[in-house]
């Protein structure tokens, strides 16, 4: 079951932001594509309270666009604009490492 990325999920919360991003990183574990592309936008953006880390943002578009999310390479590529190409390939190791563990499969 797919995690659910609006309102639902900022009741899960209790309106706390950083809870929010711990249901988004736990969605990620279980590989749910939303998930990913909602924690690229939070660590570009620097919301639900998360700091801008775009290194991170980079990865987890990275993560999306690989599993087939729509609007995260075009998202990866914005980002890469403002980004070197050692954080660029940082945030593609990032990438590999997160998706060389086995039990983390889009869902």
């Amino acid at each position: 079951m797919a995690f659910k990325h609006d309102t639902e999920a900022a009741s899960v919360a209790d309106g706390r932001p950083d809870l929010l991003i711990t249901e988004y990183l736990a969605a990620a574990a279980r590989g749910d594509v939303g998930a990913y592309f909602d924690l690229g936008v939070a660590f570009s953006t620097g919301s639900h309270g998360t700091p801008i880390d775009l290194i991170e943002a980079h990865k987890w578009f990275n993560i999306a666009a690989a599993m087939g999310h729509g609007k995260a390479a075009y998202c990866r590529a914005d980002l890469s604009d403002e980004m070197s190409m050692r954080e660029i390939a940082e945030a593609q190791r990032r990438a590999r490492q997160w998706l060389a563990v086995p039990s983390r499969k889009a869902a």
